[in-house]
């Protein structure tokens, strides 16, 4: 509800707030847009990673029985670099890159695949990490699409007409207020004419 009295300022203050909301709608409703298509772009995304993991993990499947001598420790991520960006205003983060600490090994008491197993789990833990930042992309830019949504239902189904029906009534109380001030004045010059 849309507090207002009845008189030119608060007119003048309702004018300038409709048309500050009708002018800011179109912006809202494109951003809408934007970060709808980038929440679908994002999504897309995240699923050929799932795929991506999902086929290169069934092309281990005859490896596996192997990796019942890796010793988990033997690879580790140091350190995950990200930065952010700006995607209609909103800060996502982006994969840069992975370290990884290796911890020395023999390579004359290894298994001889110990090389080529320690970089595929890091070509799986690589694809894990870019379909997780691509999950929280989506969230995010999810989140932000949600409020720009109830913002502009909030504009263009509560702000919008509530101005307009409020700068209607004051424009009518106004009226008839100059209306019954005539019409006294009229009465006031036919009775001194009298």
């Amino acid at each position: 509800m849309i507090k207002f009295q009845y008189n030119k300022t608060s007119l003048q203050n309702l004018d300038k707030q409709l048309k500050m909301r009708v002018r800011a709608l179109p912006t809202i409703k494109n951003k809408e847009s934007a970060l709808r298509s980038e929440v679908k772009r994002a999504k897309e995304v995240a699923e050929e990673f799932d795929q991506k993991l999902s086929d290169t993990l069934d092309g281990l499947k005859d490896m596996l029985m192997l990796f019942d001598e890796y010793q988990t420790d033997i690879l580790t991520i140091k350190e995950v670099h990200m930065t952010v960006k700006k995607i209609a205003g909103v800060r996502t983060p982006i994969l840069e890159g992975v370290d990884y600490e290796i911890k020395p090994i023999s390579m004359f008491n290894a298994p001889a695949w110990l090389p080529e197993g320690i970089e595929t789990v890091k070509q799986v833990v690589e694809i894990a990490l870019e379909r997780e930042f691509y999950m929280r992309k989506m969230m995010l830019l999810d989140k932000a699409r949600k409020k720009t949504t109830q913002k502009v239902n909030l504009y263009e189904k509560v702000q919008i007409p509530g101005f307009q029906e409020a700068i209607r009534k004051i424009k009518r109380f106004l009226e008839d207020e100059e209306n019954l001030s005539k019409s006294s004045q009229k009465i006031v010059k036919t009775r001194q004419a009298l």
